[in-house]
């Protein structure tokens, strides 16, 4: 069983506002930008996507200066995530069948993926792998084969003895059922991707479940 990260195991949702919190942090700290944090988080809940730390910091009057924006990326991105296992995630990690691996493909910058899986404790919920995309650089993150590729040599294993399970049919299933693994995808009330599409029916996942409860 190999499992996508963000939005699957956990609400992507909740780190996006734990960095957010953790820039605003910083900015109050350093520069006296007491509401910085609070209205990057409303900006985000409002449906923001693109461009938070600018639009806000241009709100507050405060020059939106290259420097300070990768300062605050950098302040973003290196936080200690405060994320939690979604419940469902934690009962299939429960009771999940012993003589079944279990492995972790995700994307996303490396340093970040990295405080993510130690945040949620996935190493010692019986997680034997995890590939971060980003250790091979931008060019294999999803939909590229490659991670998937160094899991089968991993296990010595191929085609339907994987199953993935993950949450974005723009990206992620192309690559694995290109291989023959099976692909379940997971819709969560709150997923930032609830409403993606995939651009083929051939990249769409072979069964669509909204909790891991299900999975089995």
């Amino acid at each position: 069983m190999v499992f996508d990260l963000d939005d699957t195991l956990y609400l992507e949702r909740d780190y996006v506002i734990s960095g957010l919190t953790a820039a605003g942090d910083w900015a109050h700290a350093r520069l006296g930008l007491e509401r910085l944090g609070p209205m990057m988080r409303e900006r985000f809940e409002a449906g923001a996507r693109q461009r938070i730390f600018d639009d806000t910091l241009a709100a507050l009057g405060q020059p939106a200066t290259p420097a300070l924006v990768a300062r605050l990326l950098a302040v973003y991105r290196q936080h200690r995530p405060r994320i939690a296992l979604a419940p469902d995630a934690v009962r299939y990690l429960e009771r999940r069948d012993a003589g079944t691996a279990m492995a972790i493909v995700t994307d996303g910058f490396l340093d970040a993926q990295r405080r993510k899986l130690r945040a949620l404790d996935l190493f010692r919920r019986g997680v034997r792998q995890a590939v971060c995309t980003d250790r091979w650089g931008r060019e294999a993150w999803k939909p590229s084969r490659r991670a998937f590729d160094h899991l089968e040599a991993a296990f010595g294993l191929g085609g339907a003895s994987f199953t993935y399970v993950a949450d974005n049919p723009s990206k992620d299933f192309v690559a694995p059922r290109r291989l023959g693994w099976r692909t379940v995808r997971i819709v969560r009330a709150g997923g930032l991707h609830a409403e993606a599409r995939a651009a083929s029916p051939a990249d769409e996942a072979d069964r669509i479940i909204a909790s891991l409860d299900s999975l089995d």
